[in-house]
């Protein structure tokens, strides 16, 4: 008896990523090997691992339903979010890169805060490392159940016991290799990704008869899912646009810019990855809104999608191909999925190791002694996400949203300014993170969320979060005394070295 070919196409993969695993390990020899790979990462790994770590499971599983569900009015959000990678790329990446190697190689988010503003009372790095686990918790919590829904539909597994499964290979690459096995991996798995969501909705089109019978077809099932304003308003489409604005704050990702081997690498490497982000992007709202005419013809196929639309391109995959390319397409999915989870993980490891354990508990610790205490948060970090995700009601693109809200506006305008403005301070710094954080948590969960579709309060927290936030920033450190003379010459390096 022949087995389940898309079984054995998953084994394999994930047998290949703990192999990477494996492999990396052999390269981490020290705390600043596991956290950031030595920054030694080239331009090709850099992009594709940027790309990967970003687009999570939400690339091929929130967004696709999303466009399934409304049609034309959801793709707001890619424009805002190209916007938002570019202008990451082009203003953040090179910046910061040079200025974390100047701010006494720092590795971390919440040490790069505390070393560019002189922070002898660590509240910075306290704070900034609260705000990561908080947050991150949360976003690893989205990835976990976006495994459980893959390995749910796929194997029939319950939903508790495909929780578990999705979420142990990657726990196991990560607490192996570190940074390196995460950013050789995302490597593979952003080619797979690619490879998957420009495959996936021209094969739909060919079975739709082309483009114009697609649209047509669409049109006839609801003529508001080919408007782009269908549904939406002024200020769902800035909302929308808004997620754009989160990229600066988004730590898994500026982990990977601190990581790159030079700064004349990321002008390389943003090339690649901005190609790789726009192409994927197409592909997915591409799927989503194809497939509203493909279940409209195949009614029978449509029940898994009726029930939840985030498992639109799983569905796809198992009605369109043969079991085995199916198995190469969902795993796809675990690729997005491995590749966001495993970084937040390690990224929630550096904060507890690094800002936590080595900065006030053991400061005298070994490297060897660092990088184990390290594996062990990955552990810990993955229980609670665990935990949190045990609610098989939980909605991917909602989770993203709230966490990727919560980062954009406690650090994006933070991050940003330190590395324009040279009058900043580190009490505005703390202001500003202070104010965007809870300005997030409280729209988001406050007491007038029940009125979240109303004129003001439907605006997407990110927005209200950030801005308070720039605001706060400048205002406090107005106020504040001038920065130091060696943070202003620290600052006036950074330029120099730019150029």
């Amino acid at each position: 008896m022949y087995p389940n070919p898309t079984a054995l196409t998953f084994s394999v993969y994930i047998l290949l990523m703990v192999g990477i695993g494996f492999a990396a390990w052999r390269y981490t020899q020290n705390l600043s090997d596991y956290i950031l790979g030595g920054r030694r990462i080239g331009p090709f790994v850099t992009a594709m691992s940027a790309g990967a770590s970003d687009m999570s499971g939400w690339l091929l599983m929130g967004l696709p339903g999303a466009l399934f569900a409304a049609g034309l009015a959801e793709s707001w959000i890619v424009i805002g979010l190209i916007l938002g990678a570019w202008f990451n790329w082009y203003v953040v990446a090179g910046r910061l890169r040079v200025y974390t190697e100047l701010s006494n190689n720092a590795l971390t988010l919440p040490d790069y805060f505390t070393q560019r503003f002189e922070d002898r009372s660590r509240i910075l790095r306290v704070v900034a490392a609260v705000v990561i686990l908080v947050f991150f918790t949360i976003y690893c919590a989205s990835g976990m159940v976006a495994g459980a829904r893959l390995f749910e539909q796929t194997f029939g597994l319950s939903y508790d016991t495909a929780l578990w499964a999705g979420a142990a290979a990657t726990i196991l690459y990560v607490f192996i290799g570190g940074f390196l096995a995460v950013s050789w991996t995302d490597t593979v798995q952003a080619t797979l990704m690619i490879f998957a969501l420009l495959l996936t909705p021209v094969v739909v089109l060919m079975h739709l008869g082309g483009l114009d019978a697609a649209w047509t077809q669409i049109s006839a099932v609801n003529a508001s899912y080919v408007d782009w304003f269908s549904g939406t308003s002024f200020i769902g489409i800035v909302s929308l646009l808004a997620w754009g604005l989160g990229y600066m704050g988004q730590p898994h990702i500026l982990a990977r810019f601190m990581a790159a081997d030079s700064y004349a690498t990321l002008t390389k490497a943003r090339r690649i990855g901005m190609a790789w982000m726009i192409l994927c992007l197409i592909g997915a709202i591409s799927t989503g809104f194809f497939a509203i005419a493909y279940f409209a013809a195949n009614p029978g196929q449509a029940q898994p999608v009726l029930a939840n639309r985030e498992t639109v391109f799983i569905t796809l995959a198992q009605s369109l191909f043969n079991p085995w390319l199916a198995g190469i397409l969902l795993s796809a999915i675990l690729a997005a999925i491995m590749s966001t989870l495993s970084c937040q993980l390690l990224v929630c490891s550096a904060a507890l190791t690094e800002d936590f354990y080595k900065a006030f508990v053991r400061p005298q610790a070994t490297q060897s002694e660092l990088v184990w205490f390290g594996r062990g948060m990955v552990l810990l970090v993955a229980v609670v996400a665990i935990l949190i995700a045990a609610n098989p009601q939980s909605q991917i693109l909602g989770m993203v949203g709230y966490a990727w809200a919560g980062f954009g506006a406690a650090f994006g305008p933070l991050v940003l300014l330190s590395l324009l403005w040279p009058r900043m301070t580190r009490n505005g710094a703390l202001a500003g993170m202070l104010v965007g954080a809870v300005t997030v948590i409280l729209w988001h969960n406050g007491p007038w969320f029940g009125l979240a579709k109303g004129p003001v309060l439907g605006l997407y927290e990110m927005l209200p979060g950030f801005v308070f936030s720039l605001i706060s920033i400048v205002v406090v450190s107005h106020l504040d005394r001038a920065p130091s003379q060696t943070m202003q010459q620290g600052f006036a390096r950074m330029r120099t070295l730019l150029k």
